[in-house]
């Protein structure tokens, strides 16, 4: 019973910080696919609502941190950021985040620019739904390739 709830665990806590990481968890402990796919979700999820009520706080901390290293506010990385959120909009944080910006990075940086926490929740639930399933769903096919031999 331990060995399963370690299992379970160990996926829904590497889906809090780094999304892929769930699946390939998943995966590699013997979870079903619907198993994976509800504890990635669940995951990053629980990062969300945690850190789009302390998004401020970890905002404030960051700039805080960068000014005390003497490092510019604005950088190539952040202005590519700011391109894509005039661009496309919380959606298209929402689409990234799972992908390039971590649950918890995504969800800071539309705190940041100043979203609602509905909002907040509504697009990353959309997105950690379709990346959880496409994700999950692409690990599982492909685990038979050589390369992906040692998750089993």
């Amino acid at each position: 019973m331990g060995g399963e709830l370690l299992k379970y665990f160990s996926v829904y806590l590497l889906s809090t910080i780094k999304f892929i990481g769930g699946p390939l968890a998943g995966i590699s402990t013997g979870l079903s696919f619907l198993e994976t796919f509800g504890l990635t979700v669940a995951g990053m999820m629980s990062s969300v609502v945690v850190f789009s009520l302390l998004g401020n706080t970890a905002h404030r901390y960051y700039v805080r941190r960068r000014r005390a290293k003497n490092k510019p506010i604005f950088s190539k990385k952040t202005r590519r950021v700011v391109k894509v959120w005039r661009r496309f909009g919380m959606p298209g944080i929402a689409f990234l985040t799972p992908l390039i910006l971590t649950p918890i990075g995504g969800t800071v940086l539309a705190t940041v620019f100043g979203v609602a926490k509905t909002r907040i929740m509504g697009h990353m639930l959309w997105s950690a739904l379709f990346w959880g399933f496409a994700l999950t769903l692409i690990v599982f096919q492909l685990k038979h390739l050589p390369f992906l031999e040692f998750l089993k």
